[in-house]
């Protein structure tokens, strides 16, 4: 059923995107824009603890902390220093505060069980090497931690980490510790990555990885061959005897599930498999069958991260292939392949599947530098809103480019007018972190109530039980979440 439209994710001032006082308006406050709830698109999604009602952020809290009881933690002495490991993406996910909960949870559970009073906090990044000391001071953790904060980036002190594939090199910061903690959760995020294989891990040759290694993700063996680099890191001797244990928010597409921890990362890694394919894989497969639509941006982060129904929109844009599927010949086309396509900007084989033909048009209400954008802009006719934020794009030297592809327009109503008009529908989708559901316009949730039965028995029946096969997870792991 449709409803009046959800509460957008507020912008948030950051060295990354324009003022919030310049974001005037948002789409979803437009006419003719509703909302989807997922569980009225999907209504056997599990219960969630938030957002559900005014105590959802103590619920995460009560969650965290009965999941940490049950970790043993008696590798960590009194004497002992622990880091514990997290990384900028979470602190986007539903506001950010849940994330926050899960650290400070984690840093009492330490202190109670074990007596070590030296915990710190190290957040690792990508390529906006600030962004994490932003998020630690925005939700208290400086003060939190005492100080014992850092946030880490891939240009880092490196330390070298032997493993069965040679020397590859993590971040000193973050193995300075006598124990590590990782803190991490199941939101898929970048699936045209990863493949929901080993996401659980990914880290550990990401946010925790300098970057001549983390590299193999972007230049050098692209997302298939690159999964197993942060698996040798992980099973590396070195990080094997200062891991104590993970845990996860467990994030659906539609919120906070609970809090899953375990000193064994591998089970925790099958459970976050099957969560990022049944769940996340029914919003990724009804976002494939939309025809045809107005792509909007209107949320804090750079512009492949913006959220709708718990789905970013760098994936939204490899909608029209299976990101899930293992058995296709080429990765799905994002802007990280941009390697498949030539100085020409046509792809160098005629396999390469096109960006997402359903997008006509892409409307940049409110987006954040910091990320490679430009070739967005390039396949995809787009408009940004106001002469700030155009300029901002202009003076960031990842996205040199982007306004050379672009229009500006004076307003937001101004830009969705153009678009209605070039792009010659009226279907619109807004990716605007919107909690429980979506926001998008009446004629395109007409098509999404219609399609999702028949995604959700695709899924069920044929999608699901091949993408738990390729990747060796039984599916039987249903009855232990």
């Amino acid at each position: 059923m449709m409803r009046e439209t959800i509460r957008p994710i507020d912008p948030k001032p950051s060295q990354y995107g324009i003022d919030p006082k310049l974001v005037k308006k948002r789409v979803s406050e437009m006419p003719g824009m509703v909302s989807l709830m997922l569980k009225d698109l999907f209504p056997e999604l599990p219960a969630i603890i938030y957002p559900a009602g005014p105590d959802a952020l103590d619920n995460i809290k009560k969650a965290a902390e009965e999941s940490l009881m049950k970790i043993d933690m008696s590798m960590i002495k009194p004497e002992h220093s622990v880091n514990v490991l997290a990384s900028h993406h979470g602190f986007t996910l539903l506001g950010g505060e849940p994330y926050a909960i899960l650290l400070r949870a984690i840093r009492d559970a330490v202190i109670k069980k074990t007596g070590s009073k030296d915990v710190r906090l190290r957040a690792g990044v990508g390529m906006r090497y600030r962004e994490t000391e932003e998020y630690m001071k925005r939700y208290g953790l400086d003060e939190y931690y005492e100080g014992k904060i850092a946030g880490v980036a891939p240009i880092d002190e490196a330390i070298p980490i032997e493993t069965e594939i040679g020397t590859l090199y993590g971040i000193k910061k973050v193995y300075d510790a006598d124990w590590i903690i990782h803190a991490h959760h199941t939101d898929v995020r970048e699936v045209h990555f990863h493949r929901q294989v080993d996401k659980a891990v990914k880290p550990f040759g990401m946010s925790y990885a300098r970057g001549e290694t983390r590299s193999t993700y972007h230049q050098n063996l692209g997302p298939r061959g690159a999964n197993f680099v942060a698996r040798a890191i992980f099973d590396s001797e070195f990080v094997q005897k200062k891991f104590a244990f993970a845990s996860f928010l467990n994030v659906g597409p539609h919120g906070i599930i609970g809090v899953d921890s375990d000193n064994d990362l591998y089970a925790l890694n099958d459970r976050t498999t099957f969560i990022g394919c049944q769940l996340y894989g029914k919003v990724m497969t009804l976002f494939g069958k939309i025809d045809e639509c107005i792509a909007v941006l209107d949320f804090p982060c750079p512009v492949p991260y913006v959220f709708s129904a718990g789905v970013i929109y760098a994936n939204f844009t490899g909608a029209n292939t299976d990101l899930y599927d293992l058995d296709s010949p080429l990765p799905p086309y994002t802007w990280y392949t941009e390697a498949f396509y030539g100085k020409n900007d046509k792809p160098l084989l005629k396999e390469t599947p096109p960006m997402n033909p359903a997008i006509k048009m892409c409307v940049h209400n409110y987006a954040w530098i910091g990320y490679p954008s430009e070739f967005f802009a390039k396949h995809i006719p787009t408009v940004v809103v106001g002469e700030e934020q155009g300029a901002l794009f202009d003076t960031d030297s990842m996205n040199i480019g982007y306004m050379d592809h672009a229009v500006t327009a004076r307003s937001t109503d101004q830009a969705m007018d153009f678009a209605y008009k070039m792009a010659g529908t009226d279907k619109v989708i807004i990716f605007d972190g919107a909690m429980g559901g979506m926001n998008v316009s009446e004629s395109l949730a007409k098509l999404l109530l219609e399609k999702a039965p028949e995604v959700s028995k695709e899924v069920n029946d044929v999608l699901l039980p091949k993408w738990l096969r390729q990747r060796g997870v039984d599916i039987s792991i249903l009855e232990k979440l």
